[in-house]
């Protein structure tokens, strides 16, 4: 399902882009076989996608998170944004890479509850701060450290949702299309 796009935006190519886009576009070639149509977009504005490869690559190296709990805050963050190209995009990567239980992975698809009570802590918490705006309650905090979790994955929390806001909102505006890889994990209409 594509959004129909809120503004034109020329997007970021490997022939037009210069200095660190074309850097992170060609890396990305390199990597993934293909660059993410989002990326492009977000490299319109180099500080867009510099900003989000910041915060993709230090939440995902320094946060504390496991790949699976690492899956659920991307997917939950995306969920809560309606950004249904993050949220196939991340399904993906959970599915494929993080290894993420398919249970867990349909119950976030679904936003249902998890059987898994420490990711489903994990889910419920970053919901609450996505929805909140950083505003949680001190007991939805004392929750989510009770479940067995830190003060530093709170601030992880954080730092996911800021990369994900670069890539959710540039998603929304752009109407990014999903790239084929991605488009077996499409949210049903």
């Amino acid at each position: 399902m594509t959004n129909t796009p809120l503004i034109d935006i020329t997007p970021a190519t490997l022939e037009n882009a210069t200095g660190e886009v074309a850097k992170i576009l060609q890396a990305t070639q390199d990597r993934l076989g293909f660059i993410p149509n989002m990326y492009g977009f977000m490299g319109a504005l180099p500080g867009v996608l510099t900003g989000y490869i910041a915060a993709y690559n230090s939440f995902r190296q320094d946060a504390g998170f496991t790949p699976p709990e690492q899956e659920t805050v991307f997917l939950s963050v995306s969920a809560v944004n309606g950004c249904t190209y993050c949220t196939a995009a991340h399904s993906m990567i959970a599915d494929k890479m993080s290894k993420v239980p398919a249970d867990s992975l349909a119950a976030l698809r679904a936003g249902t509850p998890l059987a898994d009570s420490k990711l489903n802590a994990l889910a419920v918490f970053t919901r609450i701060m996505t929805e909140k705006r950083g505003l949680p309650e001190q007991a939805e905090v004392a929750a989510f450290l009770a479940a067995g979790y830190e003060v530093s994955h709170v601030l992880g929390i954080v730092q996911a949702i800021a990369c994900k806001t670069y890539s959710n909102y540039t998603n929304h505006l752009a109407g990014t299309e999903l790239d084929p890889a991605f488009q077996p994990y499409e949210l049903a209409a």
